[in-house]
């Protein structure tokens, strides 16, 4: 070891070496080499001239070439310094990579998101696209899925047991929806109907047919909408036995205990023995969504998942 500490072992240097260039200086060089004015260089720079002067120096110095030639009217660049100049452009672009990487790195997203989904609502490729989305766009945020009951998906937010959830409005007060798709409704049968072999019916054909229904807890403006209460012509609507989620509810179809109505993609998702899905002409189509606690709509990881349903949304 060599006394002051500037060398270790053979003769290796512990420091920078001072011939190499900062990247202020080749900063300053470049806006220097645009502007060929010391005085209009130093206000672009936020620096006096006399340090603008002083750096340019040092820069040559350090590099052992000639920059500029200078007199009391001109600045212009030597032969040296434009060649050296196509250089400090990209060294001056790089670290702009650098810091802008660095900074996006920095605002990324971590944590655990809990996301609650009802039905078949994982499986919808709109589901998909907004996790993906999301996990793209901050990787180190931590999706956990969780399947939910009727009775359960509004309450698990009112709980703050989830963070959002996929669900199909409509939606009780308090919560927020990023509207999703579009989609169909469709009447769910017992295969034994004689309305069951029929390519559509109406509204009118079933008004006598026994609506299963979900447990209280579930906020009736839901349900409501999902058996098409109250009927065109106010007719009432007979209520069947209980169901807590969608498996249940499509026993009982099939049992004969009553009739209820799900979105079309239930024809493909949930197609089951003894169960008949038939097209209704005169029934208003479902949306489906995305949704969170309107208290919550500030919290960053909300943000950047609704972030990431609206984009999926306006593609």
């Amino acid at each position: 070891m060599v006394a002051g500490g500037t060398v270790s072992g053979a003769g290796a240097p512990t420091g920078p070496d001072p011939r190499t260039p900062s990247a202020h200086q080749l900063r300053l060089f470049v806006a220097l080499a645009e502007e060929l004015h010391f005085s209009r260089a130093a206000a672009r720079l936020f620096i006096t001239q006399s340090a603008l002067s002083q750096q340019i120096k040092d820069l040559e110095r350090r590099l052992g070439v000639q920059l500029f030639d200078r007199s009391s009217r001109t600045v212009t660049l030597t032969p040296q310094g434009r060649v050296l100049l196509a250089d400090a452009r990209g060294v001056v672009a790089a670290m702009d990579r650098l810091s802008h990487s660095a900074s996006t790195q920095a605002r990324r997203l971590s944590g655990r998101l809990v996301v609650g989904t009802i039905g078949a609502e994982a499986a919808m490729p709109y589901t998909r696209a907004v996790l993906s989305l999301l996990h793209e766009r901050h990787p180190r945020v931590q999706i956990d899925v969780r399947s939910l009951h009727f009775a359960d998906h509004f309450d698990a937010l009112f709980r703050h047991d989830i963070d959002v959830v996929f669900l199909r409005p409509p939606v009780p007060d308090g919560i927020e929806v990023q509207q999703l798709a579009t989609e169909d409704r469709l009447a769910c049968l017992p295969a034994s109907d004689p309305l069951a072999d029929r390519e559509r019916i109406t509204l009118a054909q079933l008004a006598d047919r026994p609506v299963i229904d979900v447990p209280p807890q579930v906020p009736r403006v839901w349900w409501d909408f999902w058996a098409v209460d109250p009927r065109p012509g106010d007719t009432p609507v007979r209520y069947g036995p209980v169901a807590s989620d969608v498996e249940g509810l499509l026993h009982l179809v099939a049992q004969g205990e009553g009739m209820c109505f799900l979105p079309a993609a239930a024809r493909d998702l949930f197609p089951r023995p003894g169960v008949s899905y038939v097209e209704v002409t005169d029934l208003p189509p479902s949306t489906a969504g995305l949704a969170w606690l309107r208290s919550n709509r500030t919290e960053p990881l909300i943000k950047a998942v609704a972030s990431a349903a609206r984009c999926v949304a306006s593609a």
